[in-house]
């Protein structure tokens, strides 16, 4: 399988630096998006849930691009400003993997960026 970029407009649009997502080896690596409304540009919520349902919705259009689906995710990467916001994070996590949830490391965002609670970056069967 040769290597796709993967993109789509109903996800947040990413920086010119690097793409939503790489179809490769049979496996799709989603960078780390943020909870930006793909209409506004602008991060949607102001409560770590919120924000977190912005992040899987749209890794969710990013994997549904590239045929895949949440369900084939197997790694996670979720990245938090505040590690006192992993409760909140975890409660939404739990709202869209309720069971056989993928692998999940965690990591804190290493600089302050005004509203931007969390970043996830995932990795889904293709």
């Amino acid at each position: 399988m040769a290597r796709q970029i993967v993109f789509t407009p109903k996800a947040a649009l990413p920086p010119p630096t690097y793409s939503q997502a790489v179809k490769a080896a049979g496996l799709v690596f989603v960078s780390g998006t943020a909870p930006t409304d793909p209409a506004t540009g602008a991060f949607k919520g102001s409560t770590i849930q919120d924000q977190t349902w912005q992040c899987l919705t749209n890794i969710q259009a990013i994997l549904e691009e590239a045929g895949s689906s949440l369900d084939k995710i197997v790694s996670v990467t979720v990245v938090l400003a505040d590690e006192d916001d992993f409760a909140g994070m975890n409660e939404e996590w739990l709202r869209w993997f309720p069971s056989n949830p993928p692998a999940r490391q965690g990591a804190k965002l290493p600089a302050r960026i005004p509203g931007l609670k969390i970043s996830i970056a995932a990795i889904a069967e293709a």
